[in-house]
């Protein structure tokens, strides 16, 4: 989720800013004390906090300001996540986290673009950003360490079904070019029994390459088994008035739906609008209106997959087991009829249900006409 937080202290107050270009080997350190002045850019090894406590002292003094001026800093959300903000603000340093995506680029066909120069333009972005200027930049919530962890669960297992898909789908592609199927049940050394088109059996090369991906599926199927009695102990434990017990609660939506949208945020996020949460899901309209020509260029779909693939299955599901809510009742009487209608239109319920859901964990309104599941 993005949001605008605004920041402790005046804007006379001087403050030293400074953008952080992270690196694999080096970073980017650029730093100003407001408009006007010109960033001075220094760069540091990646990871040497050490050095990183050096240049802001040197910036502080390039610029004028007391050796305990505040700081104010941002970098871009990427593959180091958010242990970098954490360390900087045990530092008692005033860090954002901006989102990449939304940070507004030159539009002409070929533009310069390197490290110095993105952490220069960072750095005035903050400058203005500081100063109370709207809609510069978005920026990400940052998770506690607590949040963050709890996320493994899910996202493992997400990566684990993929994995199983993969090799069943390898698996099929190898016996297709023998004019042979996978069989539904594999018991034992199934691929002995497989014929080809001929019906003769597989050249021993094909079953032993068969062989080997079975073992490789079975190990991702027992630890998708893991997870899965983890995530039901976790449900079990879980406090009757916690958001994960009251999720689950409803028919139609399942423990691992649960904890997917749990895990991504509809809590800990703290949304403050369903906006922010269309936002969030991608599932927000993008309208172009210019002089005469006005048309909807449909959803712009820049959200977090993870949470529009689980809300996209979690629409059909409450279609199903809950037929008599409003929202499933709104569905049919606008899209019932047509296969591409039906697909267009559980996108939309996709987001009147995550909102509907975020309703029912934060304030206890519990969906229009929804039935939950008898205990």
């Amino acid at each position: 989720m993005t949001v605008t937080r605004t920041l402790s202290g005046s804007v006379s107050e001087p403050t030293l800013y400074v953008a952080f270009e992270l690196g694999k080997k080096e970073w980017k350190v650029a730093m100003t004390s407001g408009f006007g002045v010109p960033p001075w850019l220094r760069t540091v090894a990646s990871r040497d906090w050490r050095g990183v406590a050096r240049v802001i002292a040197e910036g502080r003094a390039r610029f004028g300001l007391s050796p305990v001026a505040p700081v104010v800093s941002c970098y871009e959300a990427g593959r180091d996540g958010f242990w970098i903000h954490r360390a900087l603000v045990e530092q008692g340093i005033q860090n954002r986290v901006v989102d990449s995506a939304s940070i507004e680029v030159n539009r002409r066909a070929r533009r310069a673009k390197t490290d110095r120069l993105d952490a220069l333009k960072l750095a005035t972005m903050l400058v203005r950003v500081c100063y109370g200027e709207r809609r510069v930049w978005s920026e990400v919530r940052v998770p506690t360490v607590r949040d963050e962890a709890a996320r493994q669960v899910s996202r493992e297992r997400t990566a684990l079904t993929q994995d199983q898909t993969r090799l069943v789908n390898q698996m099929r592609g190898w016996l297709a070019t023998w004019g042979a199927t996978l069989p539904s049940r594999r018991r034992g050394a199934w691929w002995t029994r497989v014929r080809d088109w001929a019906g003769a059996v597989l050249p021993a090369e094909v079953q032993a390459r068969l062989a080997r991906a079975d073992v490789r599926l079975e190990t991702v199927e027992a630890q998708i088994a893991a997870l899965d009695a983890q995530q039901g102990t976790a449900v079990r434990t879980a406090a009757p008035s916690s958001a994960l017990r009251q999720l689950v609660q409803l028919k139609g939506v399942a423990t691992t739906s649960a904890s997917v949208l749990l895990d991504e945020g509809l809590v800990w996020r703290a949304f403050r609008n369903r906006r922010q949460i269309g936002g969030l899901l991608g599932f927000a309209p993008t309208p172009y209106d210019s002089g005469e020509s006005v048309r909807e260029l449909g959803i712009s779909r820049a959200g977090n997959a993870r949470l529009q693939s689980i809300s996209i299955q979690l629409a059909w599901n409450w279609v199903r087991w809950q037929p008599h809510s409003a929202l499933s009742q709104w569905y049919r009487g606008n899209f019932g009829q047509g296969k591409r209608g039906r697909r267009i239109g559980i996108v939309a319920v996709a987001r009147k249900l995550v909102i509907a859901l975020w309703r029912y964990v934060t304030s206890g309104v519990v969906p229009e006409g929804a039935i939950l599941k008898v205990a």
